[in-house]
């Protein structure tokens, strides 16, 4: 397949710009693989296809307050510091914002209690900083840091993002993007999941603005995914390849999981426990080792999530689906509405 088969239009007005009320109430497509009907309810509707035995995965991955506002020294001109990822204690990707004023030798302040200086150059267009306090680092960062909202959400950050640009059950700091499909889950919610009988088993990978670059060469293959890193502890792959046995269904909980999931299975289509970086890349066709159900949300169109959806689906169903959406004026993207295929 190529680049031009994964683009749609969509309304501005779709695009939403604040979550639902309530997490577990926002609407839900269930899009069934096998007659390929679809039919519309609410979010909380979702247990309905979960049963005794099946295990859901979740991606306890933890935003942090990303967006740091500094100085330049000697100008005092004003800088987006972007937190990517940390390399090692105190060296930090970031992105910076212009980036033209920004360049290798500089020195940049973030408020009174925080410096770092610009190292490097890299090949994304970002930097290379090293900051001057490691012990209280991420302190000053939830104190001074605004959350990383997507690019499409046109708006400045509330107090009340931080609570809901996050997951119920994030656990472990390290991402600069929410694993959106899981935002729908309530802590009640979950408990009548787990009152039913299906075992809840979770996994980190620490998402970060890869999720929201477009594909930009026609021959999909020749796309780069952006590193991300990921944790799969044995307890873990012990529960998925359990569920796996007894021939009952694992249900993942976003893209991110799949690929986690993918990126850790063995010759004999078994979980292992794992941790590093991946950069899979998951387009149509593929062979899914793991996943029998996915929840996720509407996504960007030419982007990898929307591609891995539609291996997941068949493409034409997921376009057929987003149509519907469309129609039906579902609200897309981070804070939008969701959808399970079964």
């Amino acid at each position: 397949m190529k680049l031009s088969d994964f683009k749609y239009n969509l309304p501005e007005k779709l695009i939403a710009q604040y979550p639902s009320k309530d997490r577990e109430k926002c609407r839900l497509l269930i899009v069934d693989r096998s007659d390929e009907s679809m039919k519309e309810g609410l979010f909380e509707d979702s247990i309905q296809f979960m049963e005794e035995g099946d295990c859901l995965v979740l991606n306890e991955t933890k935003v942090f307050p990303a967006r740091l506002e500094g100085t330049k020294d000697k100008t005092d001109a004003k800088v987006e510091v972007f937190l990517l990822r940390e390399l090692e204690q105190g060296l930090w990707e970031v992105l910076v914002k212009p980036a033209r004023k920004v360049r290798v030798g500089n020195r940049l302040s973030i408020g009174n209690a925080l410096t770092c200086d610009v190292i490097d150059n890299t090949v994304s267009g970002g930097r290379v900083v090293r900051f001057n306090d490691n012990d209280s680092f991420y302190e000053l960062v939830d104190e001074m840091g605004r959350s990383p909202l997507p690019p499409y959400i046109k708006r400045e950050p509330e107090p009340m993002d931080k609570e809901r640009y996050q997951t119920v059950y994030a656990r472990v700091r390290g991402a600069v993007a929410a694993p959106t499909a899981g935002l729908h889950f309530s802590e009640h919610l979950l408990q009548k999941i787990e009152d039913k009988g299906v075992r809840i088993a979770k996994l980190v990978l620490h998402l970060g603005l890869g999720s929201f670059r477009p594909v930009v060469v026609e021959d999909l293959g020749r796309h780069k995914m952006d590193s991300e890193y990921y944790e799969i502890h044995q307890e873990t792959a012990d529960v998925i390849n359990e569920t796996m046995r007894h021939k009952k269904r694992v249900i993942a909980v976003g893209t991110s999981v799949v690929r986690a999931l993918e990126t850790s299975v063995t010759s004999e289509r078994w979980v292992k426990a794992s941790r590093g970086w991946t950069d899979n890349f998951i387009y149509p066709p593929y062979d899914f080792k793991i996943v029998n159900r996915l929840i996720t949300n509407f996504h960007l169109p030419n982007s990898t999530l929307l591609m891995l959806v539609s291996a997941f689906a068949s493409r034409d169903l997921v376009f057929k689906a987003y149509r519907k959406a469309v129609r039906d004026k579902f609200m897309f993207y981070s804070y939008g509405d969701a959808m399970m295929i079964v």
